[in-house]
């Protein structure tokens, strides 16, 4: 059975029980991380710790948990050697509900679980995913990491209903991200095309690797939003995510991308992701 953390201790998963009051479950009130694991580690700490740090920010969530500490021992108790580990990190779990936080604030809800994956053997690394647009509907401040991710469940439904396996959000005439992964291309010069980091996307722990990477490969990078048109138009494009790493997308609504596989820079960029991973 899995060993899961919460606030402090380490549980088997069915023990670990959460509050009716808790104000994610209430309000959407908690943010959250996963890293890839990969030989027995998570990976890219540095990057999650500081996006978590402005997520509890923007959720106005206190919390002072020795995370790499925490991560490290879920892993080793739960004997992973590829998959994911997830945390989250709520704001608490008051006496009744109420729109307000209480004040003083009660203790953060916290908790951890790890995940058995095909990271580095995905087959859909190999294969490709067909993708189909749809209108993007979420809050303005997608750049914090919370849970508030109905609309993402519902585009990955749609997608699912329609015979797909995802969807690219499109706001404004433009390309935002995908529903739980940052969206690229790779136009017909070879340049890789990128939604800038603002308020309307994920700031991607795997983009910021994923850009490094293609910049030390030579690409020209624009980051920049992208139109459904440029993206029919492209030679190749992918998304990136720590769930996945980097995978390739070779068909949107019905119209396959370049020629209808796997791009290769997409699968050079995977291969040295996966490098610097196992590196670190």
């Amino acid at each position: 059975m899995r060993t899961v953390w919460l606030n402090g201790e380490f549980l088997p998963e069915t023990e670990a029980k959460v509050s009716i009051f808790d104000r994610a479950l209430l309000f959407g009130q908690g943010v959250y991380e996963v890293s890839p694991v990969l030989d027995g580690h998570y990976c890219n700490w540095s990057h999650h710790a500081a996006r978590l740090e402005r997520s509890k920010t923007t959720a106005r969530i206190e919390d002072d948990t020795d995370w790499p500490a925490v991560l490290a021992e879920l892993i080793e108790r739960n004997q992973l050697t590829e998959g994911r580990v997830y945390l989250q990190i709520t704001g608490g779990a008051p006496a009744d509900r109420d729109f307000l936080s209480p004040q003083p604030p009660v203790p953060a809800t916290r908790f951890a679980f790890t995940q058995e994956a095909r990271v580095i053997d995905n087959p859909v690394a190999q294969s490709g995913t067909r993708v189909m647009l749809f209108p993007e509907a979420r809050w303005k401040v997608r750049s914090a990491k919370t849970t508030q991710l109905l609309y993402a469940v519902m585009a990955k439904e749609a997608a699912r209903d329609a015979g797909f396996d995802d969807a690219w959000l499109v706001e404004d005439g433009v390309i935002t991200e995908q529903t739980s992964a940052n969206a690229h291309i790779i136009d017909s010069r070879g340049v890789l095309i990128s939604h800038p980091v603002d308020h309307g996307v994920l700031p991607g722990v795997t983009r910021i690797c994923a850009l490094q990477i293609a910049r030390y490969m030579g690409l020209e990078v624009e980051e920049r939003p992208f139109t459904p048109e440029e993206l029919y138009a492209a030679r190749e494009a992918f998304v990136s995510a720590a769930g996945s790493l980097v995978l390739p997308v070779v068909q949107v609504d019905e119209k396959p991308i370049g020629n209808g596989g796997p791009g290769v820079v997409t699968a050079e960029i995977r291969r040295r992701y996966i490098d610097l991973l196992r590196a670190v």
